[in-house]
């Protein structure tokens, strides 16, 4: 499975396949989408904004100094300047914003904040900055009241993966589609070593390997209707129940 996650993607047509599988209801105002920051809208920001989107340190310092509130203004979206600067993957901007009192654990208007963003993005710098200045790696994100650690794990983003689990993101949290992290790295991975790599990663961390979907089917039954032949060796290894 491809996505473009770093520059705002979360789900794919195949995400949304998966979801009808699931009997997922998509409503028609439900955005599905981590949603970057549009050349449009960046053309239209002003003040802080406006210098993070271009990338200008030095307006970025003296505008929060002018204005302390303005570090953590929202645009249409309810992005703040430092989401712009994780969606830039700036990390001296973000440190700064950080530094001027930027809340990082601020979510926009579809519930992303910037741990996952990073997730998304596979932007382990930004994502350890965000950790390190107090970022809640068990913060309930996006639309699908998921977490960071889901996100990554669905995309098989490995170090970002272990980074939350060494972070004490939690385990076992379960979406809105009835799915764990562990659960995500096989109905939505590509039983690739990267999936794979997540999925091992998890286990070792103490997932609980037993959690079923939503239609009570086992993690390790997802493994063998898929094929992924080393996923079920990992999971049996750990005690998994068909």
């Amino acid at each position: 499975m491809r996505f473009m996650a770093c520059r705002s993607e979360y789900v794919s047509r195949n995400w949304l396949a998966a979801a009808a599988c699931a009997g997922v209801l998509l409503g028609p105002g439900l955005s599905v989408a981590q949603t970057a920051p549009s050349a449009q809208e960046i053309s239209q920001y002003r003040g802080v904004h406006a210098a993070v989107a271009r990338g200008d340190i030095s307006a970025v310092l003296r505008l929060v100094q002018q204005k302390r509130k303005a570090v953590n203004a929202r645009d249409p979206h309810g992005r703040t300047p430092l989401m712009v600067a994780g969606y830039k993957r700036d990390v001296a901007i973000a440190t700064a914003l950080v530094a001027a009192g930027a809340d990082v654990n601020a979510r926009d208007s579809q519930a992303y904040d910037l741990i996952t963003i990073a997730a998304v993005a596979n932007d382990v710098p930004m994502l350890k900055l965000a950790i390190a200045s107090g970022g809640n790696t068990g913060l309930i994100t996006s639309p699908y009241d998921g977490t960071a650690l889901i996100a990554a794990a669905h995309l098989g983003h490995v170090e970002v993966v272990q980074t939350l689990i060494d972070a004490k993101a939690p385990l076992d949290h379960v979406n809105n589609l009835r799915w764990t992290a562990l659960i995500e790295s096989i109905v939505l991975g590509d039983g690739g070593k990267n999936h794979i790599a997540c999925l091992k990663a998890l286990v070792d961390a103490g997932a609980d390997v037993n959690i079923s979907d939503g239609g009570g089917v086992t993690p390790l039954t997802l493994a063998k209707r898929r094929g992924y032949t080393k996923m079920v060796k990992i999971l049996e290894k750990a005690g998994a129940r068909p």
